[in-house]
């Protein structure tokens, strides 16, 4: 069994501090949506909550950013090259198909190849264009600057929280995928571990090989 270091501590903390700044917004935005902004007191704690919690998600986002510029971490993890492109479809063949025939993953995790093809177009889709997003229309929602007498005088008020719901929507759907996603390792809490050590175990290549190499000169 090889163990691979792949995930630095500044993002593990990031990312599980995100992971609860999103469950926290998904939660009460469900709540603000079921009974209706007009509807709930000024000081509701759905309310409260969503409106800090979506400055703590503009935070994040900002130290994210500041992070992946510092270290290069987008050029390196979420840009797709030429051999990306070509494993897309194996990658998927994988995922619809070859994974319930207990076959390997064709992705090799490694340093600077965290990601796999189909891994990079949804966490730079995630992160790139949906939380933009949200935390944008979610500031234009606020009294920031006073913004927000120019989209009242403007009545574009609904194309926003359209345009908020759906983005919201969307990532409600990533994140279930992503948990999903989160347990075809090696064994079902192995990426889970490994987010939470930093280092990810997978099968020593050189082990199978010399054990299949042992097996066919019997």
């Amino acid at each position: 069994m090889r163990r691979t270091y792949l995930h630095p501590l500044p993002l593990r903390l990031w990312h599980w501090a995100n992971a609860i700044i999103v469950v926290l917004l998904l939660i009460t935005g469900t709540q603000l949506r079921l009974y209706g902004i007009p509807e709930l007191p000024r000081h509701s704690p759905a309310l409260i909550i969503h409106r800090y919690a979506g400055w703590v998600m503009v935070a994040s986002s900002i130290l994210w950013l500041i992070y992946c510029l510092a270290t290069n971490h987008l050029g390196r993890h979420y840009a797709l090259r030429r051999s990306d492109v070509k494993g897309i479809l194996s990658q998927t063949t994988f995922y619809v198909w070859s994974i319930f025939k207990g076959e390997q993953n064709p992705h090799r995790v490694s340093p600077d190849e965290k990601f796999n093809p189909l891994q990079k177009i949804a966490y730079s889709a995630i992160m790139c264009i949906v939380t933009p997003v949200l935390v944008t229309t979610g500031l234009l929602f606020s009294d920031i600057l006073f913004v927000r007498n120019y989209i009242l005088q403007w009545h574009i008020v609904k194309l926003l929280d359209t345009i908020h719901v759906i983005g919201a929507y969307v990532f409600a759907m990533y994140l279930i995928v992503h948990i999903y996603m989160a347990t075809l390792g090696r064994t079902p809490l192995s990426h889970i571990k490994a987010m939470i050590s930093g280092y990810e175990e997978e099968p020593d290549d050189s082990a199978s090989n010399g054990v299949q190499q042992g097996l066919a000169g019997r």
